[in-house]
């Protein structure tokens, strides 16, 4: 929400790291502690820009994906419970409640057809506990795109990914590009930086370093 209102202003953004992983803040290296993320807003003259992705009329800045719908995600009891924890316990049971599906992407022209559980469509890597993949930038210009299937593959790629192992698999079920448009059938829910976001098709472009975000 601070994203869409700051952009197009010329002013910087500003993290308070008040969620439940605080990956954003961490990306930016921006103090967890609040006391030392108020001195970063307060006293630092040095900001970062960083890409944005535009969809229709909003922007979003971590990421956006399709396949769980608002009854399989994870409450904010369970966060408050569990932490960022909640979201692996979550994903067991949203992929045993799921079943693959088609999935349509057009990728900067090219269009690609796959099945799958979740699509991801990412700008910046950085979760609570570690990076999605250490190769996902927020400031590199592209968008990084991955399909999650019942096909183990498809899991084990993202792991490979996760732990940059170099292999065949990584690069499976993986997309990269600036212009994106996701379809799947049946219609899926869609969510933008952990937000419902109404529901595919959807069609995403990266704006690069559109945001300076304050950092230390």
């Amino acid at each position: 929400e601070i994203a869409n209102a700051v952009m197009g202003t010329g002013k910087p953004m500003g993290i308070l790291p008040g969620g439940t992983g605080n990956g954003f803040a961490t990306e930016m290296g921006v103090p967890k502690d609040y006391r030392k993320a108020v001195e970063v807003l307060c006293t630092s003259h040095n900001v970062r820009h960083v890409d944005v992705m535009q969809i229709g009329d909003q922007y979003c800045i971590q990421r956006l994906y399709a396949g769980i719908e608002p009854e399989q995600q994870v409450s904010r009891e369970q966060k408050d419970k569990y932490g960022t924890l909640a979201y692996a316990l979550m994903t067991g049971k949203q992929v045993k409640e799921s079943v693959d599906a088609p999935i349509t992407l057009t990728i900067d022209g090219q269009r690609v057809e796959t099945h799958g559980l979740k699509c991801y469509i990412v700008n910046s890597g950085q979760g609570g506990k570690g990076s999605i993949d250490k190769e996902f930038r927020v400031d590199d210009g592209i968008l990084d795109v991955f399909v999650i299937s019942r096909n183990p593959i498809s899991v084990v790629a993202a792991a490979e990914r996760f732990f940059q192992i170099p292999s065949f698999k990584a690069r499976t079920y993986y997309w990269r590009g600036r212009d994106i448009t996701l379809e799947c059938e049946p219609s899926k829910a869609l969510w933008a930086d952990g937000e419902e976001f109404g529901r595919t098709p959807v069609s995403v472009k990266v704006l690069p370093g559109a945001l300076p975000v304050v950092v230390l």
